[in-house]
């Protein structure tokens, strides 16, 4: 398969098809939501808020970077023949062929964040005589001549990429106000004034700040990282702002595949518990009462052990490294899905036992309507609010989870990008002088970013679904 020149053959990890296939899902889900009045009006009250939307579009560029480093290919060799092509053992994403300048740009060791030499000495020849002094980098500020120049480039490159942000932003909202006053009867006078009022049925103000401001940080950042390593370098030379980028996709993995284990075992469990009560109950309050006496970690250590035992007892099975840590991934989002389904199995269970009581759940069961057409018709549609609440809730706690898990040790494996990898690779350069703390920054930054964003959309969820808050709509 080709696209112009460059030959590649296609690579689908587990992890790939299952994000693809939940990407087809989401669409789906959104049809069905545009055809049902009722399913429309909560979401309509979500793209009211302000910080709601605001936060839907940073998830959004995560989702969209996430998506294009889930399309994974390998490079034909470029002294393979044509009639029997041979390809590289490396696997790459299109994400990686769009960010290859940061990926290839490797330096010698760690070097501070828009620095132009090594953060540590070396013996170094100057005028044939040997020196000990900070060598120049290879990449990171090549194009100057001398130090001087440093901060004067990286103020005119942070601007034009500024500038080329707010351009581009202008021209979104310019084709937004052109496309909005074809409409009968409305000027682009009168579509500007009431968006600068607030009367135009959604936050037009904030979306189009918001994105006005990430447009201009984004033009900013890719100025920059043309002549410099933005966030700096690690131990062996890779660029920090690389590794936090590619770090997205296993952040999200991690939050929507294990989502999608722990929400049919809360669900199934807890409406059950709830609903039928009696010896079902008992069993199920037995289960994850057991569940909870025995700390998570030791459960997900062990999972990991065993998969990882298999991984070497099979290497004809996995044949890439890529492969062999897309498997460690999906076997930590199912184990850690499996252990985290108790909490939200409990608050369905007690929704449940309330709405058993309720009148139109007992003349269903005197009508002999059956259990499960009681469950799919009365009672799951009444706690569909907490699973959607709960399921955006526990999405940040997921990802930190893995950062967590991963400094431990029982995490991804440890050649997969994740910000738990960099924060456990950090951790013991704390304590050298001069103390390496970019690579901490840059996964904290990324990290607090994603959680943030993602608890404000919740917060906007919540208040849209959840009934007992209708006065706040």
């Amino acid at each position: 398969m080709s696209i112009g020149a460059f030959n590649f053959m296609p690579v689908i990890l587990w992890t790939d098809a299952l994000v693809f296939t939940l990407l087809a899902a989401v669409l789906v889900l959104v049809w069905l939501i545009r055809r049902q009045e009722h399913l429309r009006a909560p979401w309509r009250v979500v793209a009211q808020r302000p910080m709601a939307m605001g936060a839907a579009l940073v998830l959004g560029v995560f989702v969209v970077i996430g998506l294009l480093d889930s399309l994974h290919y390998r490079a034909q060799l470029p002294d393979s023949p044509a009639d029997a092509p041979q390809y590289s053992v490396e696997v790459l994403s299109v994400f990686d062929a769009l960010a290859d300048g940061l990926r290839v740009r490797q330096e010698k060791t760690y070097s501070a964040p828009l620095a132009m030499q090594l953060y540590a000495k070396e013996f170094v020849q100057r005028d044939g005589v040997t020196v000990r002094d900070y060598p120049r980098l290879q990449h990171g500020g090549a194009h100057l001549a001398h130090a001087d120049e440093r901060l004067p480039d990286i103020a005119g490159r942070a601007l034009a990429g500024a500038a080329q942000g707010a351009l581009a932003g202008l021209l979104i909202f310019a084709g937004l106000a052109g496309w909005q006053a074809r409409r009968p009867q409305v000027s682009v006078g009168a579509w500007l004034a009431a968006w600068r009022g607030g009367r135009l049925g959604w936050p037009a103000r904030t979306v189009v700040l918001m994105l006005a401001a990430m447009l201009m940080l984004g033009g900013a950042l890719m100025q920059l990282a043309a002549g410099y390593h933005v966030f700096g370098t690690d131990k062996v030379g890779q660029d920090v702002l690389y590794i936090s980028l590619k770090s997205i996709r296993t952040g999200l993995v991690i939050g929507t595949l294990t989502t999608l284990v722990t929400l049919p075992l809360a669900i199934g469990f807890g409406i059950a518990a709830g609903y039928f009560r009696g010896w079902v109950d008992d069993v199920i309050q037995y289960i994850y009462t057991v569940l909870n006496s025995i700390p998570g970690v030791l459960l997900i250590a062990a999972a990991v052990l065993i998969v990882q035992v298999y991984i070497e007892s099979n290497p004809d099975i996995f044949d890439t490294a890529a492969a062999r840590a897309d498997i460690r991934l999906l076997a930590l989002c199912l184990i850690m899905g499996v252990t985290s389904w108790t909490g939200l199995a409990r608050l369905l269970r007690g929704e449940s036992l309330k709405l058993r009581t309720l009148d139109y759940v007992e003349a269903a069961r005197a009508f002999g309507v059956s259990h499960a057409r009681i469950i799919s018709r009365h009672i799951f549609p009444n706690v569909f609010h907490l699973v959607l609440i709960a399921m955006v809730l526990d999405f940040s706690g997921l990802v930190l989870a893995e950062a967590v898990l991963s400094y431990v040790g029982v995490g991804v494996d440890p050649s997969m990008y994740s910000w738990g990898n960099m924060i456990n690779g950090a951790r013991l350069e704390l304590a050298r002088e001069p103390v390496v703390w970019w690579q901490l920054g840059a996964a904290f930054a990324f990290m607090f970013t994603l959680v943030l964003a993602a608890n404000l959309f919740a917060d906007g969820v919540r208040d849209a679904f959840d009934p007992r808050l209708g006065g706040r709509r």
